[in-house]
Parts: C-alpha cells; structure tokens; sequence
C-alpha cells in the first residue's frame, strides 16, 4: 500500500529531523525512518513487523492499549505531552522522555497513525536545573536580588525571599527599583563611590555598607554585587548577594576597643606560649616598666624577667593551669628590668587561646609600695619620719627611672617616623634646582619608612584575615599583563641603585579566571623581597609560563639566598633567616603567600644558593576552584 510514490515518500521521511514511526490499527510497526533508528537504538530491519510496545516501557503498555484505541476512533490529531510525560524505551533498555504528536490518516481503507517523535531529555534535564537552581536561590540564607543593566537605573528584577525578609519592603517597593532604595537618607557613605564606579566599569565589587530596613532600623550589609554578560559581551545584569553582618560589625568594634584598653592600660600584660614560654606580646605598661621593647620580649621568656626562679619551679606553678584544676592562681614574685633593677609583682595568671595556641595571660601589679609600706609598719615604726623621707626618695628616683625608659622605649618606636620627620624638615631646606640630589634622596627616605610601616599593618591586617577565615575571595576573569604591569610598576618605585626587572614575554594573550587582588599581592610580596634581599645593579628576572590548566611565575634574583639550615622554616610565620636579621621586615610576606596559594589551589617552592640568588616559583590554577 506505500509502494505508489515510494522515492518520494521515503525522502520525505528521511528529511525529517524528528524521529517518525507509522503504525497499523493493530499497533504494528509498519515503517520508520533513519532518526527513529537514531532514538531508540535499533536498525529499521528490527523494528519493522514487531509491535509498538517494543518502543514503549513495559509498566506503561496496559494504559497505553487504551489510549491507541480510542485515539484511533476520535481519529483527531494530538499531541500527547499536552496530557502527561511520555516515555520511552531504547533498544539498550534506557527510558528516556520523549514529545511525540500523533496524527491518524487512512489508506486504503485501513486506519494508520504517524507519530513523530522528539527526544527531549536534554530539555528536561535543563528545566530540572532551571527548577533546582530556583529553588537554591529561594532556599539561600543570604539576600540575592537580579537587576537589569540595560535598563535605566538598573532596576531590580529578581530577588529571593530572604532579601525581602531582611529589608522587609513588600513585593511592589522592591521590583522595578534601583537596590540603592535601601540607603534611605544615608547616602554620603564612603563605600558608595567604590560601588557606583564598579557599577559603571561593569565590575564586580564588594563593601560593606550602611542599610536600612523599611521600618527604619540600620543594619550592616555586606554586599557582593558582580556582573553577567549577554552573548555581545555587554554587562546584562548583576548580581547582588548581600548578609547582615551587623553583629560581626559589632563584635569587631567591641574587640578593637578591647585591643585598645589592653594596650593604653598601665598595668603591665603579658602572653605567652603554653609549650615554650616564649613572650607572644606584651602592652605598653609592661614594656615602658620593665625596659623591654616588643621584639626584645619575643625571645624571652618569664624566667628571663623573674628573679632568683627556675624553669622546673614555675612549671610547678603553672601545672593546676595546664590540667584545668583552677581557672587562675595568684602569686608573688619579683621581676628583674633590663637595668638590673628589681621590683615586687603580684601575678594573676589564666590560661586562654589565642588562634590555634594554648597561652597564658599574666596581669601583673607592682606592689612595691605595699611591700615597702609593710616593711616599714614592721621593722621601723619608731623612725618613720627617716623612712616616709626615703620613700619620697625612692619615689623620684624610681619616677626618674621610668621616665628613662620611657623616653629609651620610646625612641625605638618612632625612629621610623623620626626619619620621615627629619627628612621633611630637610627638604623644606632644600629648594633650589641644584639640591634636587638631596631632596630625591629625602623624598626616598620618606617613601621607604612610610611604605615600611604600611607594609606592617597590612601583613598583619592580612594574618588576622587568613586564621579567622574572613577573606572573601573575589573571582573574575582578566589579563595576566594587567597584574604583571601593576606589580612590576610597584616593585620599580624600590628598586635600588642599578637594579632592573627583566619583563615576560609573549603574555598579552594570556588570561586568568581568579582573584585579581590576591594574585597581585602574591606577585608584588615576591618581588619586593627579591628588591630587598638582593645587592645594587643586579637583575631580577620574571618568568611567565602557562598551560591548559595552570600559570606558573618565577621570580629570579641574585640575592643573598637562604641558609641551608633556614629554608626548612622560611614559610612558617614570623621566622626570618639569620642572615635578615638586621634588614627591616616581620617575617610573615612568605607565610601569608603560601596560605592564599593554598587556598586558591596553588603552591609555592624555591631554589636558593647562598650568596648566588634564589628563584621562587608559584603554580595556581588558571580558573578558581573554591
């Protein structure tokens, strides 16, 4: 009966790109073509002649009976998804979802249905993430809203139910707005001109900023805002992801103020290590009365400031601490200045955490005066006029004393910022056009002591970050150069006398999917320390490498190198080699290198010869794993 037209009719079937079968009214598969073979798995041979239910899932075959008999007496075409999900049955036994329309023709008196059939499991799968993303967003703790950056004021168009219950604004007050609704009145906010401008570069960006609630009360957002490009490459939309971090806000206030009694406070506080008794840090009042500096503490220990004790006796003391037996124990003793003076103390000792160590907290009282004026109750009532006058004695020359180390303790603090003092006085001296050789030579003095104390306070505001896990890390896909310029360009404002960078080659292609700012760092720590530890005319070398997966930079000097016995410590915190001891630094560049390495996947090694130079070689992955 499909012998008249035949040519044609089978390419006609051939063309279509979904899949046909035709069936007779007893469901026997009559004739299908090359797509169909391509769905289900089986060649034409094997399906011609075998029943329908063949391509049909066995729980499915009753229902479907059923259904094929009354279609063919409706005798109306349709299409049967618009009923439920349909499936079927590959040759290799798979079931997959399937769309499939059904329209019933009649030849030579005998009623025929051709179904064409669609395979649309890769649709289902992307309405299933569609579904599950949804429901993540919905589901997130944090706020997250939509805008659209191709409208005027960017106006929200998205957002979760956990933005909405952290602003409180309804339904209405929120779509079709700009997100900056929430700063209400608050708008001369420092972090707002770093969000416009990221907003304006089509740039990811993240702050910290003031917002308020629609009932009016404040909360601190940390706001995380980063862009979407359309397939032109133009910024469509972005993201926000916000989290009140108000009480985080607070509790950093209510620990800087903390910080701040413990280091204005007179009486003198120490820590130290649980193990080692090593000094961890120790405030000013301690410092100022016991004639030690801060760095000089750090190699020391109580026993090296207590008088006539031994380390076996003061572990005695200290064991009921170490079992957990008291909270704190109280004694005396007598502390030894670097003078060689000594004085009475009254200890209160607790045990504490600080990070992942075990230390001990000392508050220390100078009881001097109670120790004199019970000695003189005691053994010299009868002439305490001789003695009160002794005492105003002791008094001078003690407040003498002190006054001496103040100014000693003092001095240690500010000689950089005495150097930058002196050096803006001289330049105010130098002002014609022939001392611009000293004024150079100042403006450098002045340059180096200022970016010598930044250094210190970002080291540290970056250890704090990395153990209390607060760096948030931001990706983002830019040029490798772009970083390298930067950090090259840095790194030139301290190079000394004769010294060069040798610059990669062949890198303006290369691009990464990471955290712009961080890699950045780690570039510039590397080559400042290679600046640093590396004599005059001498050239620094900066090799760029790259592959499908990873970037690898080297950084090359001809420095002074590490110590053999040194390189085994060189990234652990605070250690510096014996051979820096005497050049400025904290010891914590390389620590917090290889910590932000890790973290973003990536490792650090080096090569070192002492006296010949060092070559340090970083490897991270090209896209962001976290």
């Amino acid at each position: 009966m499909f012998h008249q037209d035949q040519e044609i009719f089978n390419i006609l079937l051939e063309t279509v790109s979904e899949g046909v079968v035709i069936v007779d009214s007893e469901q026997i598969l009559r004739e299908v073509n090359a797509a169909s073979e391509t769905i289900f798995g089986y060649t034409k041979d094997e399906l011609i002649g075998k029943p329908l239910n063949i391509l049909i899932p066995s729980n499915y075959h009753h229902n479907h009976h059923n259904y094929f008999r009354k279609f063919i007496a409706d005798g109306k075409r349709r299409k049967m998804t618009e009923a439920a999900d349909i499936y079927g049955i590959k040759k290799d036994g798979t079931i997959f979802p399937i769309d499939i329309e059904l329209n019933p023709f009649t030849s030579y008196n005998k009623s025929f249905v051709i179904a064409l059939i669609n395979d649309i499991s890769k649709k289902k799968e992307v309405e299933k993430n569609l579904m599950l993303r949804t429901q993540a967003l919905e589901s997130a703790k944090s706020g997250i809203f939509i805008t659209d950056a191709l409208k005027p004021d960017n106006p929200i168009i998205y957002f979760n139910s956990s933005f909405q219950q952290l602003t409180g604004y309804l339904d209405e007050e929120i779509l079709n707005h700009n997100f900056k609704f929430l700063l209400g009145a608050d708008t001369k906010q420092e972090p707002i001109n770093q969000l416009n401008e990221a907003l304006q570069k089509g740039e990811s960006c993240q702050t910290t900023i003031r917002n308020y609630r629609k009932d009016g009360s404040m909360f601190w957002n940390d706001l995380y805002i980063f862009p979407i490009t359309n397939s032109r490459g133009v910024v469509s939309n972005f993201i926000g992801i916000q989290n009140d971090v108000t009480t985080k806000k607070i509790a950093e206030e209510e620990r800087l103020h903390l910080a701040t009694i413990f280091d204005e406070s007179l009486n003198e506080i120490y820590v130290f290590d649980a193990q080692t008794l090593k000094f961890v840090n120790a405030n000013y009042g301690a410092q100022k009365n016991i004639g030690y500096t801060i760095e000089e503490l750090k190699i020391m220990t109580p026993l090296d400031i207590t008088s006539g004790d031994t380390k076996a006796n003061f572990r005695t003391t200290i064991q009921s601490l170490i079992q957990n037996d008291l909270e704190k124990i109280e004694f005396e003793s007598v502390h030894k200045r670097k003078d060689g003076s000594e004085y009475p103390i009254e200890v209160h000792l607790q045990s504490s955490r600080l990070n992942e160590n075990e230390v001990f907290v000392a508050i220390i009282l100078d009881i001097t005066e109670r120790k004199n004026y019970t000695t003189n109750l005691e053994n010299q009532v009868e002439e305490r006029t001789k003695q009160l006058e002794k005492a105003l004695n002791k008094e001078k020359e003690l407040n003498e004393l002190k006054t001496s180390f103040l100014s000693l303790v003092s001095h240690e603090f500010k000689t950089p910022l005495s150097a930058i003092l002196t050096s803006c006085e001289l330049l105010n001296k130098y002002q014609l056009e022939e001392h611009q050789d000293k004024r150079t030579k100042h403006i450098k003095t002045v340059v180096d002591k200022v970016h010598f104390l930044n250094n210190i306070l970002n080291d540290f505001l970056s250890v704090e970050k990395l153990e209390t896990g607060k760096v948030n890390y931001r990706f983002s896909q830019f040029k490798l150069s772009k970083i390298i310029n930067e950090a090259v360009y840095d790194a030139n404002m301290h190079l000394k006398e004769g010294q060069q960078i040798s610059y990669p080659e062949n890198i303006d292609d290369l691009s990464l999917y990471q955290d712009e700012k961080i890699i950045q760092l780690i570039l510039s720590n590397l080559l400042y320390n290679a600046i640093k530890y590396s004599p005059e005319g001498t050239n620094i070398q900066l090799i760029v490498k790259q592959n499908n997966e990873t970037t690898v930079l080297k950084i090359m000097d001809q420095g002074i190198g590490i110590p053999e016995k040194d390189q085994k410590h060189i990234f652990e915190r605070y250690f510096r080699a014996e051979n820096v001891l005497n050049t400025q630094g904290t010891g914590i560049g390389l620590n917090i290198v290889k910590n932000h390495l890790e973290n973003l996947g990536g490792s650090i090694c080096f090569e070192t010869k002492e006296h010949i130079g060092s070559t340090f070689i970083i490897t991270f992955p090209n896209t962001a794993t976290l």
